[in-house]
């Protein structure tokens, strides 16, 4: 796929970031993650990230990403584009460009690299590092320490022509108007902050009108009807959904650090296409926790 096909995918649908398998002792499952992938590919997602955030990228080893990402590409080719998430130390980071690349995949979400903090100008030269080691479509994840003004993207996109998209996880909203603003339809635009639903209205309004769905992993139904919703100015469905669903799932999503990744893992297990338990430092669901979840995804009905 072409870096400028890759834009074109963002510029409409839901996305979502499967959860990784893993099996009781914490290595990855491939059968478990391929009927997965079988499961969600029909609901009309635009594409799917492996190995993103929510797939615990962060937890993976570089001897299990390339096994991980051919998994996704060889069950889900014909039916939905696969994204890879590549991230970490630089070189790290070109080493699971190009394994994705290698794999067939249709391009990366660029994560933030490690711990340290950076300047404009070492940041510029990681994302030009990567994009410079592959020749497919590259998206940029603005948050934790990788954070981008509209300058530093604008002279990225003058210099990389695969530099195509744009995720949103900070939530700035002067700083996601600036790089609107300054950058136009030079790049395709995501919005990625955790439990993206409750922000996509007013992203959509700043002219962003899709969004990367984590809940997507276990009630895929209900995402998709939300995110019809949103395209079509449906306030109702979205206030409702908001109500009975959205604003609990974050009071009990929001107990502990780490639970955006944790929570849709117990999801998945709660609606039968368990996933395996999460990789330290992350902690599963208490017991009580699961019960709530549990509830509240009854309520919504079958999916």
């Amino acid at each position: 796929m072409q870096p400028q096909e890759l834009k074109t995918i963002m510029g409409s649908g839901l996305l979502s970031f499967p959860v990784t398998d893993f099996d009781a002792q914490g290595n990855f499952n491939a059968r478990s993650y391929a009927e997965r992938l079988e499961w969600l590919a029909p609901y009309g997602a635009s594409a799917l990230f492996a190995a993103g955030g929510t797939g615990e990228f962060f937890s993976l080893t570089a001897d299990e990403y390339p096994a991980i990402i051919q998994t996704a590409v060889d069950t889900c080719r014909g039916k939905v584009p696969i994204i890879a998430g590549a991230g970490g130390p630089t070189r790290f980071a070109i080493q699971c460009a190009q394994a994705a690349e290698k794999a067939g995949a249709h391009g990366i979400l660029l994560l933030p690299h490690y711990l340290t903090e950076a300047g404009q100008e070492g940041l510029a030269a990681h994302v030009e590092a990567v994009c410079k080691s592959v020749n497919f479509g590259v998206i940029v994840y603005n948050r934790g320490q990788s954070r981008f003004t509209p300058d530093t993207l604008a002279r990225l996109a003058d210099r990389n022509a695969n530099l195509v998209g744009f995720k949103d996880g900070v939530g700035d909203i002067e700083a996601m108007n600036s790089i609107y603003m300054k950058m136009g339809d030079r790049v395709a635009y995501l919005g990625g902050l955790p439990t993206a639903e409750v922000y996509a209205a007013a992203y959509k309004a700043m002219g962003t009108p899709v969004y990367s769905s984590a809940v997507f992993n276990f009630i895929p139904k209900t995402a998709m009807d939300f995110y019809h919703a949103v395209a079509s100015d449906d306030q109702a469905t979205q206030h409702r959904l908001l109500r009975e669903f959205f604003m609990p799932y974050l009071e009990l999503r929001n107990r502990t650090p780490g639970y955006a990744v944790s929570i849709v893992k117990a999801g998945a297990k709660l609606v039968g296409h368990d996933a395996g338990p999460v990789r330290a430092p992350l902690s599963d669901l208490k017991p009580a926790e699961m019960e709530q979840l549990k509830a509240l995804i009854d309520k919504l009905g079958p999916q």
